[in-house]
């Protein structure tokens, strides 16, 4: 019987520990569950290094979560240290990337109107938000892909841009106008 909280507390934030919890769960993925109510628990250490080994687990198999979108959706406002909200963001943009620009026809069937409304939600309130520039430059892909579906979304993310701007950092400015550029 496998430990999950036990194999968190084992991995860190090292590529190689990070693949090996990911290899784990994709092999016993009736784990997932537990995984996301692990990442659900915002207020404890252990849902910073459970969510590393989402987004790993995302990245390697992005089909292995959409059974679960449903519990994932609710951790998205939730999730507020930093060492959280990097991978939950780079999950959004997984699936946004997976669902506009792959059009990988299994996220296109089970990523719901509703998910792609918590997301776009939740990415604006990490673009506005107190954080630092990983999951702002995510939320940035994300809103600009969400945007060529959800009509008021570009107009509100370039204001956001803008109004910003001269207040980021070197790469926050970076990826704004990368996205300016597009819109």
């Amino acid at each position: 019987m496998i430990n999950l909280k036990e194999e968190i507390k084992r991995t860190n934030h090292s590529r190689e520990k990070r693949n090996e919890f990911a290899n784990l769960i994709l092999q016993n993925p009736k784990l997932l569950p537990q995984l996301l109510e692990i990442c659900s628990q915002v207020d404890d250490e252990i849902s910073c290094k459970a969510s590393w080994g989402l987004e790993f687990l995302s990245k390697n198999n992005i089909e292995a979560i959409l059974p679960y979108l449903d519990s994932l959706m609710p951790i998205l406002p939730t999730v507020y240290q930093d060492p959280a909200v990097r991978p939950i963001a780079k999950i959004c943009e997984y699936l946004t990337l997976a669902y506009y620009k792959s059009k990988n026809p299994e996220v296109r069937k089970q990523l719901t109107s509703t998910h792609r409304e918590k997301i776009t939600e939740a990415c604006f309130d990490w673009l506005i938000s107190d954080q630092k520039v990983a999951p702002k430059a995510y939320s940035m892909t994300s809103l600009y892909l969400l945007g060529t579906e959800f009509d008021w979304v570009h107009p509100e993310l370039k204001i956001t841009l803008e109004n910003n701007y001269s207040i980021g950092s070197a790469a926050y400015k970076a990826r704004s106008r990368m996205i300016l550029k597009k819109l």
